[in-house]
């Protein structure tokens, strides 16, 4: 089993930069439709998105 230090640096750096915008993103949505299932939606689309990314 070959495992690339490099790959893992982008994938771990990949959850990094779509941390941010989860919690942020998160707190935002909240904010403006007062609604946890609008928030829970949010972040379940951003974490789709991030192993989409990260997966490749």
């Amino acid at each position: 089993m070959n495992i690339d230090i490099e790959s893992i640096s982008r994938k771990i750096g990949t959850l990094v930069v779509f941390g941010v915008p989860l919690i942020v993103g998160g707190g935002i949505v909240y904010y403006f439709a007062q609604s946890f299932p609008a928030m829970y939606i949010f972040e379940v689309v951003l974490v789709l998105a991030a192993l989409g990314f990260v997966s490749r």
